[in-house]
Protein backbone atom coordinates (compact mmCIF):
# COMPACT_ATOMS: atom_id res chain seq x y z
CA UNK A 1 0.00 0.00 0.00
CA UNK A 2 1.07 3.38 -0.78
CA UNK A 3 1.37 6.31 1.62
CA UNK A 4 -0.09 9.55 0.71
CA UNK A 5 2.87 11.95 2.07
CA UNK A 6 6.13 11.99 0.71
CA UNK A 7 9.11 9.83 2.00
CA UNK A 8 11.89 11.60 2.07
CA UNK A 9 15.42 9.19 2.60
CA UNK A 10 13.00 7.03 3.95
CA UNK A 11 10.36 4.47 2.84
CA UNK A 12 7.47 4.53 4.87
CA UNK A 13 4.13 3.17 3.88
CA UNK A 14 0.92 3.13 5.77
CA UNK A 15 0.00 -0.72 6.64
CA UNK A 16 -3.26 -2.31 7.84
CA UNK A 17 -3.56 -3.92 11.41
CA UNK A 18 -6.01 -6.73 12.76
CA UNK A 19 -9.23 -5.51 14.09
CA UNK A 20 -8.13 -1.84 12.97
CA UNK A 21 -11.20 -0.17 12.95
CA UNK A 22 -12.74 2.82 10.68
CA UNK A 23 -14.80 5.60 11.43
CA UNK A 24 -14.65 5.86 8.80
CA UNK A 25 -11.03 6.83 8.46
CA UNK A 26 -8.88 4.05 9.75
CA UNK A 27 -7.90 3.76 13.57
CA UNK A 28 -5.61 4.61 14.52
CA UNK A 29 -3.42 5.18 11.14
CA UNK A 30 -0.16 3.23 10.89
CA UNK A 31 3.01 4.48 9.09
CA UNK A 32 5.79 1.20 9.14
CA UNK A 33 9.16 1.63 7.50
CA UNK A 34 10.07 -1.04 4.77
CA UNK A 35 12.94 -2.58 4.51
CA UNK A 36 14.44 -0.91 1.04
CA UNK A 37 18.25 -1.52 -0.38
CA UNK A 38 19.72 1.96 0.28
CA UNK A 39 17.32 3.73 2.84
CA UNK A 40 19.15 5.64 5.65
CA UNK A 41 17.19 3.93 8.87
CA UNK A 42 18.81 6.68 11.14
CA UNK A 43 17.39 9.30 13.34
CA UNK A 44 18.58 12.06 11.21
CA UNK A 45 16.88 10.36 7.87
CA UNK A 46 13.62 10.33 10.70
CA UNK A 47 13.76 13.80 11.33
CA UNK A 48 14.11 14.63 7.50
CA UNK A 49 10.90 12.70 7.00
CA UNK A 50 8.83 14.51 10.06
CA UNK A 51 9.62 17.58 8.97
CA UNK A 52 8.92 17.10 5.16
CA UNK A 53 5.91 15.67 6.57
CA UNK A 54 4.91 17.35 10.00
CA UNK A 55 1.74 19.64 8.61
CA UNK A 56 0.64 16.68 6.96
CA UNK A 57 0.78 14.29 10.10
CA UNK A 58 -0.61 17.10 12.23
CA UNK A 59 -3.55 16.72 9.97
CA UNK A 60 -4.08 13.31 9.86
CA UNK A 61 -3.75 12.92 13.92
CA UNK A 62 -6.68 15.46 14.05
CA UNK A 63 -8.44 12.84 11.26
CA UNK A 64 -7.85 9.91 13.13
CA UNK A 65 -7.14 10.65 16.46
CA UNK A 66 -3.94 8.38 16.81
CA UNK A 67 -0.97 7.56 14.57
CA UNK A 68 0.92 4.67 15.26
CA UNK A 69 4.56 4.72 13.79
CA UNK A 70 6.00 0.64 13.75
CA UNK A 71 9.62 0.10 12.36
CA UNK A 72 11.14 3.60 12.96
CA UNK A 73 14.97 3.80 14.52
CA UNK A 74 13.64 4.56 18.33
CA UNK A 75 15.11 2.40 20.54
CA UNK A 76 15.81 4.71 23.67
CA UNK A 77 14.41 7.00 25.88
CA UNK A 78 16.69 9.25 24.58
CA UNK A 79 15.49 8.69 21.12
CA UNK A 80 12.27 8.61 21.93
CA UNK A 81 12.91 12.02 23.10
CA UNK A 82 14.22 13.23 20.17
CA UNK A 83 11.62 11.77 18.49
CA UNK A 84 8.99 13.73 19.97
CA UNK A 85 11.21 17.28 19.32
CA UNK A 86 10.70 16.85 16.02
CA UNK A 87 7.08 17.75 16.44
CA UNK A 88 7.53 21.19 17.40
CA UNK A 89 4.93 20.76 20.25
CA UNK A 90 4.87 22.27 24.03
CA UNK A 91 6.20 19.75 26.52
CA UNK A 92 3.79 19.77 29.54
CA UNK A 93 5.82 18.51 32.78
CA UNK A 94 4.75 15.12 35.02
CA UNK A 95 5.84 17.71 37.62
CA UNK A 96 3.63 20.29 36.79
CA UNK A 97 0.38 17.92 35.76
CA UNK A 98 -2.18 17.02 38.31
CA UNK A 99 -2.32 13.77 37.05
CA UNK A 100 -2.82 10.85 40.16
CA UNK A 101 -0.37 8.21 38.56
CA UNK A 102 2.63 7.43 39.50
CA UNK A 103 5.85 8.04 37.47
CA UNK A 104 9.20 8.22 36.88
CA UNK A 105 10.93 11.12 34.81
CA UNK A 106 13.66 9.20 32.51
CA UNK A 107 14.36 12.53 30.69
CA UNK A 108 12.91 15.90 30.63
CA UNK A 109 9.99 15.32 28.65
CA UNK A 110 10.19 11.54 28.98
CA UNK A 111 8.57 9.09 31.82
CA UNK A 112 7.18 5.69 32.29
CA UNK A 113 3.64 5.68 31.79
CA UNK A 114 2.39 4.28 35.24
CA UNK A 115 3.99 2.45 37.61
CA UNK A 116 1.23 0.43 39.16
CA UNK A 117 1.82 -3.80 39.48
CA UNK A 118 1.21 -5.53 36.26
CA UNK A 119 -2.07 -7.17 38.02
CA UNK A 120 -4.13 -4.10 37.61
CA UNK A 121 -6.07 -2.54 34.80
CA UNK A 122 -6.00 1.69 33.86
CA UNK A 123 -9.55 1.77 32.12
CA UNK A 124 -10.12 4.38 29.58
CA UNK A 125 -9.71 7.88 30.15
CA UNK A 126 -8.85 11.28 28.29
CA UNK A 127 -5.30 12.44 30.67
CA UNK A 128 -6.05 14.43 33.85
CA UNK A 129 -9.61 14.74 32.30
CA UNK A 130 -10.59 14.65 35.92
CA UNK A 131 -8.63 18.21 35.97
CA UNK A 132 -8.93 21.53 34.75
CA UNK A 133 -5.98 21.60 33.03
CA UNK A 134 -5.46 18.89 30.51
CA UNK A 135 -2.58 17.85 28.13
CA UNK A 136 -3.64 18.09 24.51
CA UNK A 137 -1.44 15.29 22.83
CA UNK A 138 0.42 12.46 23.91
CA UNK A 139 2.92 10.11 22.89
CA UNK A 140 4.05 6.90 24.07
CA UNK A 141 7.12 4.58 23.37
CA UNK A 142 7.30 0.56 23.56
CA UNK A 143 10.42 0.12 25.09
CA UNK A 144 10.04 -3.28 25.86
CA UNK A 145 7.11 -5.61 24.85
CA UNK A 146 5.83 -7.48 27.76
CA UNK A 147 5.70 -11.25 27.47
CA UNK A 148 1.90 -11.50 27.42
CA UNK A 149 -0.65 -8.87 27.55
CA UNK A 150 0.10 -5.24 28.19
CA UNK A 151 -2.23 -3.57 25.43
CA UNK A 152 -2.78 0.04 25.00
CA UNK A 153 -6.74 0.28 24.37
CA UNK A 154 -8.10 3.36 22.36
CA UNK A 155 -11.09 4.64 22.12
CA UNK A 156 -12.67 7.53 19.66
CA UNK A 157 -14.96 9.20 21.90
CA UNK A 158 -16.64 11.08 19.37
CA UNK A 159 -17.53 7.35 18.24
CA UNK A 160 -18.70 6.37 21.86
CA UNK A 161 -20.64 9.35 21.96
CA UNK A 162 -22.58 9.18 18.81
CA UNK A 163 -23.93 5.70 20.17
CA UNK A 164 -24.66 6.70 23.64
CA UNK A 165 -27.13 9.37 22.31
CA UNK A 166 -28.55 6.54 20.44
CA UNK A 167 -28.88 4.30 22.92
CA UNK A 168 -28.73 6.63 26.18
CA UNK A 169 -30.17 10.28 24.99
CA UNK A 170 -31.05 11.08 28.75
CA UNK A 171 -28.00 9.71 30.76
CA UNK A 172 -25.31 12.33 27.47
CA UNK A 173 -28.33 15.36 28.71
CA UNK A 174 -27.25 14.76 31.94
CA UNK A 175 -23.62 14.98 31.45
CA UNK A 176 -23.80 17.82 29.02
CA UNK A 177 -26.57 20.26 31.16
CA UNK A 178 -25.14 18.90 34.79
CA UNK A 179 -20.97 18.27 34.24
CA UNK A 180 -19.22 16.09 36.77
CA UNK A 181 -17.05 16.52 40.09
CA UNK A 182 -14.42 13.84 41.19
CA UNK A 183 -13.42 13.00 44.19
CA UNK A 184 -10.12 11.59 45.44
CA UNK A 185 -8.15 10.84 48.25
CA UNK A 186 -4.02 11.07 47.76
CA UNK A 187 -1.98 9.62 50.56
CA UNK A 188 0.64 11.80 52.20
CA UNK A 189 3.39 9.36 50.22
CA UNK A 190 3.70 7.83 47.20
CA UNK A 191 1.68 4.29 47.25
CA UNK A 192 2.96 1.87 44.05
CA UNK A 193 0.04 -0.38 44.61
CA UNK A 194 -2.05 1.95 43.54
CA UNK A 195 -2.75 3.56 40.27
CA UNK A 196 -3.79 6.85 41.51
CA UNK A 197 -0.73 6.28 44.31
CA UNK A 198 0.87 9.99 43.50
CA UNK A 199 1.17 11.49 46.84
CA UNK A 200 -0.20 14.67 47.22
CA UNK A 201 2.78 16.36 47.49
CA UNK A 202 4.12 15.11 43.86
CA UNK A 203 0.23 16.03 42.82
CA UNK A 204 0.22 19.75 43.60
CA UNK A 205 4.08 20.13 43.39
CA UNK A 206 3.82 21.37 47.24
CA UNK A 207 6.21 20.93 49.78
CA UNK A 208 3.48 21.52 52.87
CA UNK A 209 -0.07 21.75 53.93
CA UNK A 210 -0.18 25.29 53.28
CA UNK A 211 1.06 25.43 49.80
CA UNK A 212 -1.21 22.68 48.83
CA UNK A 213 -3.84 24.42 50.23
CA UNK A 214 -2.93 27.17 48.19
CA UNK A 215 -2.72 25.73 44.90
CA UNK A 216 -6.39 24.05 45.64
CA UNK A 217 -7.92 26.62 46.37
CA UNK A 218 -6.43 28.27 42.90
CA UNK A 219 -7.92 25.50 41.36
CA UNK A 220 -11.13 25.71 42.42
CA UNK A 221 -11.30 22.39 44.73
CA UNK A 222 -12.54 21.48 47.82
CA UNK A 223 -10.12 19.31 50.41
CA UNK A 224 -10.11 17.58 53.63
CA UNK A 225 -7.35 16.51 55.78
CA UNK A 226 -7.69 12.77 56.86
CA UNK A 227 -5.97 10.86 59.63
CA UNK A 228 -2.23 10.06 58.31
CA UNK A 229 -2.17 13.25 56.59
CA UNK A 230 -3.86 11.81 53.48
CA UNK A 231 -5.79 15.17 51.65
CA UNK A 232 -9.10 13.84 49.84
CA UNK A 233 -9.92 16.63 47.32
CA UNK A 234 -13.04 17.22 45.20
CA UNK A 235 -12.78 18.94 41.99
CA UNK A 236 -14.90 21.71 40.65
CA UNK A 237 -17.54 20.74 38.21
CA UNK A 238 -16.04 19.88 35.33
CA UNK A 239 -17.08 19.14 32.01
CA UNK A 240 -18.68 14.99 30.77
CA UNK A 241 -19.03 16.45 26.90
CA UNK A 242 -17.10 18.64 25.19
CA UNK A 243 -17.55 20.36 21.70
CA UNK A 244 -14.54 20.82 19.71
CA UNK A 245 -12.97 23.32 17.62
CA UNK A 246 -14.20 21.41 14.16
CA UNK A 247 -17.63 20.89 15.61
CA UNK A 248 -17.14 17.18 16.88
CA UNK A 249 -18.48 16.30 20.46
CA UNK A 250 -16.50 13.53 22.13
CA UNK A 251 -17.30 12.28 25.98
CA UNK A 252 -14.07 13.72 27.64
CA UNK A 253 -13.47 12.70 30.83
CA UNK A 254 -12.55 10.44 33.52
CA UNK A 255 -15.73 8.65 34.25
CA UNK A 256 -15.33 4.86 32.63
CA UNK A 257 -11.89 5.03 34.48
CA UNK A 258 -13.00 6.41 37.88
CA UNK A 259 -15.78 3.91 38.05
CA UNK A 260 -14.11 0.76 37.17
CA UNK A 261 -10.75 1.59 38.57
CA UNK A 262 -10.33 4.43 41.13
CA UNK A 263 -10.29 1.26 44.03
CA UNK A 264 -7.51 1.27 46.58
CA UNK A 265 -7.84 1.24 50.52
CA UNK A 266 -8.34 5.13 50.48
CA UNK A 267 -10.92 5.01 47.47
CA UNK A 268 -14.10 3.72 46.77
CA UNK A 269 -14.70 3.76 42.46
CA UNK A 270 -17.67 4.10 42.51
CA UNK A 271 -17.96 6.92 45.43
CA UNK A 272 -15.67 9.22 43.42
CA UNK A 273 -17.75 10.53 40.96
CA UNK A 274 -20.92 12.12 40.86
CA UNK A 275 -23.37 14.74 38.81
CA UNK A 276 -21.98 18.45 39.16
CA UNK A 277 -25.26 19.25 41.19
CA UNK A 278 -24.16 16.23 43.49
CA UNK A 279 -25.95 13.77 42.19
CA UNK A 280 -26.05 10.10 41.79
CA UNK A 281 -24.33 8.60 39.18
CA UNK A 282 -27.02 5.77 37.26
CA UNK A 283 -24.43 2.75 37.34
CA UNK A 284 -27.25 1.13 34.56
CA UNK A 285 -26.21 3.67 32.41
CA UNK A 286 -22.33 3.45 33.27
CA UNK A 287 -22.31 -0.04 33.26
CA UNK A 288 -23.49 0.03 29.10
CA UNK A 289 -21.12 3.25 28.37
CA UNK A 290 -18.61 0.57 29.84
CA UNK A 291 -19.66 -2.16 27.23
CA UNK A 292 -19.95 0.20 24.17
CA UNK A 293 -16.58 1.84 25.45
CA UNK A 294 -15.16 -1.65 25.34
CA UNK A 295 -16.88 -2.59 21.75
CA UNK A 296 -15.41 0.37 20.26
CA UNK A 297 -11.53 0.09 21.38
CA UNK A 298 -9.05 -1.01 19.23
CA UNK A 299 -6.09 -2.55 21.92
CA UNK A 300 -3.03 -1.54 20.69
CA UNK A 301 -0.65 -4.68 20.45
CA UNK A 302 3.03 -3.08 21.17
CA UNK A 303 5.78 -3.92 19.65
CA UNK A 304 8.86 -2.91 21.26
CA UNK A 305 10.10 0.22 19.13
CA UNK A 306 6.37 1.31 18.57
CA UNK A 307 6.12 5.26 18.90
CA UNK A 308 2.39 5.87 19.05
CA UNK A 309 0.69 9.64 19.17
CA UNK A 310 -2.74 10.32 20.28
CA UNK A 311 -4.98 13.45 20.29
CA UNK A 312 -5.96 13.25 24.06
CA UNK A 313 -9.30 15.20 22.85
CA UNK A 314 -10.48 12.73 20.67
CA UNK A 315 -8.99 9.49 22.02
CA UNK A 316 -9.18 7.98 25.01
CA UNK A 317 -6.48 5.24 26.36
CA UNK A 318 -5.55 2.92 28.84
CA UNK A 319 -3.50 -0.15 29.86
CA UNK A 320 -4.47 -4.13 29.90
CA UNK A 321 -2.75 -6.03 32.68
CA UNK A 322 0.45 -7.85 31.55
CA UNK A 323 3.00 -10.53 32.91
CA UNK A 324 6.97 -10.28 32.28
CA UNK A 325 8.44 -6.93 31.86
CA UNK A 326 7.02 -4.26 29.94
CA UNK A 327 8.22 -0.73 29.82
CA UNK A 328 6.01 1.78 27.93
CA UNK A 329 7.40 5.78 28.15
CA UNK A 330 5.15 8.62 27.74
CA UNK A 331 5.40 12.44 27.12
CA UNK A 332 2.36 14.86 27.59
CA UNK A 333 2.17 17.45 25.08
CA UNK A 334 0.29 20.72 23.96
CA UNK A 335 0.24 22.14 20.06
Amino acid sequence: MNSDINHASLTVDTAAMEKQQFCPEAFPLIYAVQAAAGDNKSLDAVAAWVQVNLSELKKKLTEHGAILFRGFPVVTDHDFDAFIRLFGMQNFTYTDSLSNAVRRNRTERVFTANEAPPDIAIYLHHEMAQTPVYPEALFFFCEQAAAKGGATPLCRSDVLLENMEEELPAFVEACEQKGVKYTNTMPDEEDLQSGQGRSWRSTLNASDKSAAEAKLQSLGYQWQWLPGDDLRVTTPVLPAVRKLDDGRRVFFNQLIAAFQGWQDKRNVAQKSICFGDGSVIDTKAMARVIELAENYSFDLDWQTGDVALVDNSLVMHGRRPFQGERRVLASLLNF
